[in-house]
């Protein structure tokens, strides 16, 4: 090396771009919640699919025992009694077993107003037994749509 030439000098050499694998550590726990808020969509919505099924079945079934005796008020009435308690196992099994003015008043704690044990759902204890009854057979179907879609919002709600 020449003192006058000065210093021999190397070109400069640039590292190497930064590979893309691994990811950074940012890029691993944008990853987890990605996946973490993908699986906790599917659950929601798979439960939301199952609960809207259910009630689709609940409500058909609703349809078919008003259907088999629409023209005949005491078989109506006792169809209707035989849904809500098939509707109460659900919630309730014991409730099952109760009869006259105790099942009714178990129909009125999960509806808003006392219109089992003091109104048109009161048909439901006295109708099956009474071959000659009449009764607004419109309004109590109307009612056990009613208490129906509260029962199954508010097992929605539970489950």
């Amino acid at each position: 090396m020449n003192a006058a030439d000065g210093p021999v000098l190397h070109d400069i050499h640039l590292p190497p771009p930064p590979a893309w694998w691994p990811p950074a550590p940012g890029w691993w726990l944008l990853a987890g919640i990605c996946i973490c808020l993908i699986i906790f969509a599917s659950v929601h919505w798979r439960r939301r699919w199952r609960a809207r099924r259910v009630r689709a079945a609940v409500l058909r079934e609703l349809d078919r025992c008003i259907e088999s005796a629409r023209a005949d008020p005491p078989a109506l009435a006792a169809n209707l009694s035989q849904f809500l308690r098939r509707m109460a196992l659900r919630e309730a099994p014991a409730a099952v077993a109760y009869e006259g003015e105790r099942w009714l008043e178990f129909l009125d704690t999960r509806s808003p107003a006392d219109e089992f044990r003091h109104g048109v759902g009161r048909v439901l204890v006295e109708a099956p037994f009474r071959p000659a009854m009449e009764y607004d057979s419109v309004a109590l179907i109307a009612l056990v749509r009613r208490w129906t879609r509260s029962a199954l919002d508010s097992g929605a709600a539970h489950a």
